[in-house]
């Protein structure tokens, strides 16, 4: 029962903390992320696709349906976040001594914690 509780904790702070970044993106556009995606040499229709990283995916895995799968799709997000926006500032420390990179660290490996453990028993499918 414990255990479930946590997982439900988890997974609500991670989708919620995720989704509020996804709905700044809705409010006020991606053009941000398309001028990086076209710095790289990407398409930059990609942008679009933070929305099921940032709203669909944290969906998921608040609800707990299909929940691993809104983990990884969160994870891969995160990954192409750190390597299109903080590639540079991956071995960095902030101004107080703490990792450059700590947000974007929680989302990602909390994100494979959820993929890796499941959402638990309070979940609309548990998968």
């Amino acid at each position: 029962m414990n255990d479930d509780i946590g997982k439900l904790v988890l997974r609500l702070t991670l989708g919620i903390f995720m989704l509020l970044h996804g709905i700044a993106k809705m409010r006020y556009g991606v053009s941000g992320i398309e001028n990086m995606l076209e710095n790289h040499g990407l398409p930059w229709f990609f942008a679009y696709g933070v929305f099921v990283g940032e709203v669909f995916a944290p969906l998921l895995v608040i609800l707990g349906f299909y929940a691993r799968i809104g983990g990884v799709i969160m994870a891969f997000n995160m990954v192409v976040a750190i390597v299109l926006a903080h590639g540079s500032q991956l071995f960095d420390l902030g101004k107080t001594g703490g990792w450059a990179l700590e947000l974007q660290g929680f989302f990602l490996f909390t994100a494979l914690v959820v993929a890796m453990i499941g959402p638990g028993k309070f979940a609309i499918n548990r998968k």
